[in-house]
Order: C-alpha cells, then structure tokens, then sequence
C-alpha cells in the first residue's frame, strides 16, 4: 500500500515519520506500547522535548493513543496506515510549531526584548502591565480557563520596548500558539493547574525588573521565566516516567 508521506518542514515530523514507518513496518503492532520517550530520544540523537512533539503529532493524526501513566500505544490497522506528516493535516497545521520549539524562540526572543522595554518603559506601560496581572490573579481565583491576562503582560512588554517590528514579533508568536492545535493538545494532557500561580510570581519579579529599569534583570527574570513555563508543560505532559530527572534541551 503506498503511503502519503511528505518532506517533513520541522524535526519534530521527521522523528513523528520516522516512527510511523516503525509501526507500518510491522515494528510496533496495534496495541504496542512504543519504547520510553527518553529511549527514543537516545536512539534517534534528538531531545525529549522533540520526541515528546512527535509523539503529539502522531496522537492528533490518531496513529496513537496517549495514556496517562502508561505510555503511547499504536491504535489500529486502518489508522496506523493513514497519511501522515505535514501535509495529511489541512494547510494551516501543516506548518504547525511544536510546542517546547515555539516556548525556545520565544525564550531567545522576548528575553531580549523585555532588557531592551526595561530602558523604554513608561508610567502608562507600567500601569497596563498591573492591570494584566490584576486579570492573572481574577483568572487564578475564579478558575478561569483562559490566558487573557498571561497574553495581555507579554504583549504589553513588547509594547513597552517602544518598537512596533518587536511587538509584531511577539504578537505572531502568540498567535501561532493560539492556533496550534499541538498546543491545544499538549495542554489536554495537562489536568493540574497550580503552575500558574508559580507564573503569575514568575511575572511580578519581571515588573519589579521593569520599573526599576534594569534591563539585564529583566532580561534574566524574563528567561528563567520561560524556561520554568517549558519545564513545567514537560513535567505535567510527561506519560511514561513521572521521574524525569529534568532534562529537557541539549
């Protein structure tokens, strides 16, 4: 049977392909539990964090089934022999980021621009930014789902830089997150939402950076901000060892 496999555009689905000519091939049967992800990743010299969106891939194009504390399963004969990669999505995912890839740019990317707001901010910017934790904190106490308030602090720093390229930036990293259906699917194994009051911290020690106009405090608390973001969607998203030991970019 020929399969409709295309030239992957990201790594993530040239791993994502590479494992589904493992299960075609008769490798991994229905109903098989695929190895560990830290296995995998050894095997094919990649990180987990690549893996992990492979896996994601595979899971919305319903080649596996994710179960929480057990592992990543290949489904069925029809479906394990469906198109797959890039282009067995519709046009819009087929250029779809992988989460933890899309968390790293914005790592290198908003670090930089929240030193550079740091010597740019004014008394308006400051203001709108309390107003957005205000809406974190509201979010946080009734149990609100969204991110409106998460969205609305970053935006409003890439703002605050005073450049309007920086703000454009940032603002098509937050709409492709938006629109990611491996983001919305990475957040569906995700059923703790505590971590968010850790963010919410994360983002005052930002603000204090800001007002006190420190732009290499800024840009240290904006990092250490993200890499806590892509630690914790990792730790919480994990399916095979709950005791990974951290490990997360080469």
């Amino acid at each position: 049977m020929n399969i409709a496999i295309s030239t992957p555009k990201r790594l993530y689905q040239e791993i994502g392909l590479a494992l589904h000519e493992r299960i075609r091939s008769g490798e991994f049967k229905v109903g098989d539990r695929l190895p560990p992800e830290r296995d995998i990743a050894e095997e094919m010299n990649v990180s987990r964090s690549v893996v992990r969106e492979a896996i994601i891939m595979l899971e919305l194009q319903g080649l596996v089934e994710v179960r929480k504390g057990s592992g990543v399963y290949v489904r069925n004969e029809t479906v394990a022999n469906a198109p797959v990669g890039p282009e067995a999505n519709n046009s819009r995912n087929s250029s779809d980021i992988g989460p933890f890839e899309l968390l790293q740019a914005r790592q290198v990317l908003e670090s930089q621009i929240a030193s550079f707001a740091a010597l740019n901010v004014t008394k308006n910017d400051i203001s709108r930014l309390r107003d957005a934790l205000d809406t974190e904190r509201q979010q946080l106490e009734t149990g609100h789902g969204d991110y409106d308030g998460d969205e609305m602090f970053h935006l409003t720093i890439a703002e605050a830089s005073q450049n309007s390229v920086l703000s454009d930036i940032v603002q098509d990293l937050w709409a492709r997150r938006d629109e990611s259906s491996m983001w919305r699917q990475l957040h569906a194994r995700i059923t703790d939402l505590n971590y968010r009051t850790a963010w919410l911290e994360d983002h005052e020690v930002i603000l204090r950076a800001l007002q006190r106009r420190d732009p290499e405090g800024a840009r240290k608390a904006m990092w250490q901000h993200l890499e806590n973001v892509k630690q914790t969607l990792f730790d919480l998203s994990d399916v095979d060892d709950p005791q990974f030991d951290g490990f997360l970019f080469r």
